[in-house]
């Protein structure tokens, strides 16, 4: 099954839904960015210690079959870059907790239920998330993050 994924994954754009690009933080409008208060690091609910975030949910650990490589219906949540190299998949949480996983199924960002942003595994804002035109998502973070992956 895993091998059905990385295959997947090779593929590259046409299965995957989810582009990701690199962004500069100072041109974000404000409710964008980790200014604002609905996206701020230190809002508790964007902490990675809080219960809905953090990795030790069993609805975020990489551990999870809802989150692995393995679990066919992460072969369509396929993050890619724009030279079409694949980076990662993404996976939703019960609890409404967005995911980024990257090929090998190590959770390296998540976006909190109401928020616009990306933080990394330790809480640094990475980026911010958008809907992309067919559904799905479209990731934009700094270049800091984009080494996560």
């Amino acid at each position: 099954m895993r091998l059905a994924l990385i295959l997947a994954l090779c593929a590259g754009p046409a299965l995957a839904d989810a582009p990701l690009f690199l962004l500069d933080q100072s041109s974000l409008p404000f409710d964008l960015g980790p200014g604002a208060p609905q996206n701020s690091p230190a809002r508790q609910s964007n902490s990675p210690n809080s219960a809905a975030n953090s990795s030790a949910n069993s609805a975020n650990a990489s551990s999870s079959y809802a989150n692995s490589p393995q679990n066919p219906a992460n072969e369509k949540r396929v993050i890619f870059t724009g030279d079409g190299d694949v980076v990662g998949y993404y996976a939703p949480s019960s609890q409404g907790t967005l995911n980024l996983f990257d090929i090998n199924g190590k959770r390296v960002a998540y976006r909190p239920r109401g928020s616009k942003s990306l933080f990394s595994s330790q809480g640094k804002w990475c980026g911010t998330v958008a809907g992309s035109q067919g559904g799905g998502f479209a990731f934009g973070i700094i270049r800091s993050c984009s080494n996560l992956f």
